[in-house]
Parts: C-alpha cells; structure tokens; sequence
C-alpha cells in the first residue's frame, strides 16, 4: 500500500510564504516525477510545479519565480517553497507522484488527499 500525505498548508496574508511538504510512504520501489496540483472551487486543477527523479524542474507561469520545488529522494519527499503568495494562490494543493510499488511491475500515479492554502488579508 502506498500513500501520499501532504502538510503545511494554513491562512497567510498577501506577501507571505508557506512551505508545503508531501512525504510517499508505503511499499516503494521507486519514484519517478514528484509533481503539485493545485485546484480552487469552481476551477479546474492545474499543474503548478514538477520536478524529475534527477531534479529537473518545470513550473507553471502563474508561479515562475515565486514557489520553488524540490525533493529529497531518499526520505520520498517533495516539498513546495511558496513566496509572494497571492490571493489568486488560494487552492487545495494537491501531491502527486509516478510510483512504482512491490506488488507491481510498473509506475502508476498516486495521489494526496490535499492540503488547504488561503491567501487573505
């Protein structure tokens, strides 16, 4: 059984910063792409950073420059530094992740259950 919880999400005003984290726990074999989704109500969810087994980075232009992502793949961690955050930021955050199990002999996508961000004065 593999499982993926995120953490770090709360209230911050605008200007602020939060740092997310998502630790994969369970039978892993390996990991492959780490990626954050965010999704606010009445939107559709969107990609807003991915970063590769060998750290290769690609983040969504509404972000550029103010969330960095990263990732430690011997704890199975993927952690999203989120600054200058923006009431537009508002969104559940969701981690995702291509992971390949013991049961299995392939990757398969798993993911977070979420974590709720509010930017607001």
């Amino acid at each position: 059984q593999v499982r993926l919880v995120e953490s770090g999400g709360g209230l911050v005003q605008p200007g602020g910063s939060l740092r997310l984290s998502c630790e994969a726990s369970g039978t892993i074999f390996g990991i492959n792409t780490m990626c954050w989704y965010r999704q606010a109500p009445g939107k559709e969810r969107e990609v807003v950073a991915t970063i590769s087994r060998d750290h290769l980075t690609e983040y969504a232009e509404s972000v550029q420059g103010r969330f960095t992502i990263s990732r430690d793949n011997a704890k199975n961690t993927v952690t999203l530094q989120m600054n200058s955050l923006e009431p537009e930021d508002t969104a559940a955050y969701i981690c995702n992740a291509d992971i390949l199990d013991w049961t299995t002999s392939f990757y398969r996508q798993y993911w977070g259950r979420g974590t709720q961000v509010t930017v607001s004065s």
